[in-house]
């Protein structure tokens, strides 16, 4: 994975999965103090806000050896003070690494094109990688294995879920979703983790109903009805998720030990009830803190000079 970008989690194989876990699993266990990345610089080109992102990267880059710029909207520019291309080939003089939340997943194709180094996804409409490995890592310490875990999402088919999808099907999980019609995932999306599940030993099963989806689940997955971005649609997404909040009654249909899942920040009250985020079955904030891990193991992978 040497000099490789990450801009999706479809580019990875099986095989790159498990070994982005396993890293994160040997760098969560031997915690900070490593130098895998000693003299290395990533730059952080935010478009949009983020504590757990902003953060996470930040921390990974001490962790390792290295530091982190952070570089946001105002101070760049993206296409508006300077053409994308450029602000690419200036940073590959500059830095090691380049993480990149944009609004536009073209944005991040256009930064990698004319870049010297790598290029790594930390949010952009279509894909969250980072957050997908994050949330493997997760469910992998819980149950101690991913194959034929039965992992069900509630809610929005967008980047979140795209990625989530799309890293369980490779991982040869049982991935089920909820959503109301016109939510659904992308068409292309469908097509790819019923082809990558396939291949792996996993299974693919999309429902209107959240109980279909939920019942017999090991874990149960929800985000926000309306992401950064999506302000304008508040109202209309509002009555379009009547019903499929996660209360502790759709929970009661997942196996005893299932665990719930938020890849953070949540709406309290709104796509999640109190009494489930904050409950027992709740892990969101180990899934949190193992957004810096799993990038720990993307950045050593990606950006180090050693064998990982």
């Amino acid at each position: 994975m040497r000099g490789r970008d990450l801009l999706s989690i479809a580019e990875l194989s099986p095989d790159e999965v498990e070994r982005i876990l396993q890293t994160a699993l040997s760098l969560k266990r031997d915690g900070g103090g490593h130098d895998l990345l000693h003299g290395k610089t990533l730059a952080l080109v935010f478009e949009k806000p983020s504590l757990r992102t902003r953060v996470s990267f930040d921390v990974a880059m001490q962790e390792l050896g290295g530091h982190a710029i952070y570089l946001s909207q105002s101070e760049v520019g993206l296409g508006q003070r300077e053409p994308v291309a450029d602000v690419s080939r200036v940073l590959s003089r500059y830095v090691d690494v380049i993480a990149a939340r944009t609004y536009l997943h073209q944005t991040l194709l256009d930064l990698a094109r004319h870049a010297d180094v790598p290029v790594i996804n930390a949010l952009s409409d279509e894909e969250h990688p980072c957050q997908a490995m994050a949330d493997l890592l997760t469910v992998l310490e819980r149950f101690g294995s991913l194959r034929g875990v039965r992992l069900a999402f509630v809610g929005d088919g967008f980047n979140v879920a795209v990625s989530l999808a799309e890293a369980a099907a490779l991982a040869g999980m049982s991935f089920a979703m909820a959503a109301p019609e016109g939510y659904a995932l992308p068409e292309p999306t469908q097509r790819l983790i019923r082809d990558l599940a396939a291949k792996t030993g996993g299974s693919v099963d999309l429902y209107e109903s959240p109980s279909d989806a939920v019942r017999g689940a090991d874990v149960v997955y929800t985000d926000v009805w309306a992401s950064m971005g999506q302000e304008d649609s508040i109202v209309q997404r509002k009555e379009a998720f009547t019903g499929y909040a996660i209360t502790a009654e759709l929970m009661a249909l997942a196996k005893p030990k299932a665990i719930f899942m938020h890849d953070l920040p949540a709406h309290r009250g709104e796509e999640v009830m109190e009494d489930v985020i904050d409950g027992p079955q709740s892990v969101v904030f180990d899934q949190a803190e193992n957004r810096l891990h799993a990038q720990k193991a993307i950045l050593a992978l990606t950006t180090s000079d050693h064998d990982v």
